[in-house]
């Protein structure tokens, strides 16, 4: 087993003591009728009952520490200390249509000498399939004790991208249209799977080659971005530089694909 934080062992308990009431919730919302009244509210108690249990896990050990987290918002702590970024259920619509593809989100930000904030842990937690995608700074990516790394695929003829497609009031479907037309023709497949934590843990893992999309939440991608720049790979915005989380744009792969689609990107934006 690769070695690991006391940190990272509080973090991955609080996932997994959520995990089972998740799993029950989702056998559940398979059987209800999908109408906009019933299903969606089930699936929004399901939501906050699991963020209620990580919160009260990760809380009770560290006490001092603030939160950014989907359903309560910002929790403050104490300033000088980490936060934790929690994301309790990603994949809420599949989770609503009885899609089996959803994760629990965790990391933790921590205060730098510049003033800055960086992650330096995260995990993303598939309860169904029980796979552990986690990361520490400096200790590589992981899914449970298996070393990732991003994939070594050079060519876009090649390559996989993964994206999410913006829906009715998210997004800005006219630029993804432009960036789509761009990249689309270039490579080998595009997919949309409805959970943006496992589209990076995916890409860590060297499942996808590439990845693009933007209206993302940090919640969705704090822990993912530490897990691909851990597994060896690089994060950016649609420029090609490191404003990612504040201009909102992720444009993430290896180092040969990353320039490529970099260019596409670019293009297309002009």
């Amino acid at each position: 087993m690769p070695s690991h934080s006391g940190l990272f062992s509080v973090i991955e308990r609080a996932a997994r003591k959520a995990a089972p009431r998740l799993r029950r919730d989702f056998n559940e919302v398979q059987q209800l009728q999908v109408s906009r009244k019933g299903p969606a509210d089930f699936v929004s108690m399901a939501d906050q009952r699991a963020e209620q249990t990580i919160y009260e896990d990760l809380s009770h050990a560290r006490p001092d520490w603030g939160f950014l987290m989907e359903e309560r918002g910002e929790i403050a702590g104490d300033p000088s200390k980490p936060r934790f970024i929690v994301d309790p259920l990603d994949g809420t619509s599949n989770f609503l249509h009885g899609i089996p593809h959803f994760a629990i989100s965790i990391a933790v930000e921590e205060p730098m000498p510049n003033g800055k904030r960086e992650i330096t842990t995260g995990l993303i937690y598939q309860p169904l399939t029980d796979e552990s995608f986690w990361a520490e700074k400096g200790r590589g990516a992981w899914v449970q004790s298996e070393r990732l790394r991003v994939s070594a695929r050079r060519e876009l003829s090649e390559s996989l991208i993964a994206t999410g497609i913006p829906f009715m009031g998210h997004g800005d479907f006219a630029q993804w249209s432009r960036i789509f037309g761009a990249i689309a023709p270039q490579v080998a497949g595009i997919r949309r799977l409805g959970a943006a934590s496992l589209d990076l843990a995916w890409l860590a893992a060297g499942r996808y080659d590439g990845f693009w999309e933007s209206d993302l939440k940090p919640w969705d991608v704090a822990a993912g971005m530490l897990l691909i720049k851990e597994a060896g790979g690089f994060v950016t915005d649609f420029r090609g530089g490191d404003r990612a989380m504040e201009r909102n744009e992720f444009l993430a792969a290896n180092d040969a694909l990353h320039s490529k689609l970099h260019k596409l990107v670019a293009g297309a934006l002009r």
